[in-house]
């Protein structure tokens, strides 16, 4: 524990007061003694990051409820199936250059609950990273965080559906194998169509 706590840079009562309140999950036992890894390190970093940016430690809290009770990135990603998206590491620190003071633990939540944010260990990991640089410049505009996941979860319903008839389509006419190979085609026409309707909805503006 005195190893641990020097690393993370903090006091071991600090340490012990983090462990009362359930802020780092407990350590390995092999009889009376308690082994601690990379894992609580990590949290204890995070912690630290989130303190210096003017967090309460109860936020802190229901922040690693949530990522203890969360998807690892395998789970995110469907257990190792293909995808075209690359997931990122973050750190708490790369985190807050994205989101500033909008990186709190209930819009990480609601990002987790979503499925962006996973854990991978101590890291937390964005699921893509084309939609985290798409929602930090969206914030960089002005648009709250809250609403840019909110609008990702109607999103996300909208491209659920346009999957299950790309889907549909191809296993009427063609077979499940050809899948893959088609999928940029669906892409395509899903850019396309949102192109032009962009086009007709900036018709309408006055």
């Amino acid at each position: 524990m005195t190893e641990l706590a020097r690393e993370a840079g903090i006091t071991v009562r600090t340490l012990r007061f983090y462990r009362e309140r359930k802020l780092i999950p407990p350590p390995r036992r092999e009889g009376r003694i308690a082994w601690y890894d990379d894992t609580h390190l990590a949290r204890l970093r995070t912690i630290s990051a989130l303190l210096e940016r003017g967090h309460t430690l109860s936020g802190i809290a229901e922040l690693a409820e949530a990522f203890d009770h969360g998807r690892d990135v395998a789970e995110l990603l469907g257990l190792g199936d293909p995808t075209e998206e690359t997931p990122i590491r973050l750190s708490p620190e790369t985190l807050a250059d994205h989101f500033g003071d909008q990186a709190t633990p209930e819009n990480l939540s609601a990002a987790m609950d979503l499925g962006y944010l996973g854990t991978d260990g101590g890291e937390i990991v964005h699921i893509s990273r084309r939609l985290l640089e798409v929602s930090s410049q969206l914030v960089r505009e002005g648009i709250p965080l809250s609403a840019v996941l909110e609008t990702g979860r109607r999103v996300r319903d909208h491209a659920d559906a346009l999957a299950e008839l790309f889907t549909e389509l191809v296993l009427t006419h063609a077979s499940a194998e050809d899948l893959p190979r088609l999928r940029p085609l669906a892409r395509s026409v899903m850019e396309a169509e949102l192109s032009l309707a962009l086009d007709r909805w900036l018709r309408k503006q006055p």
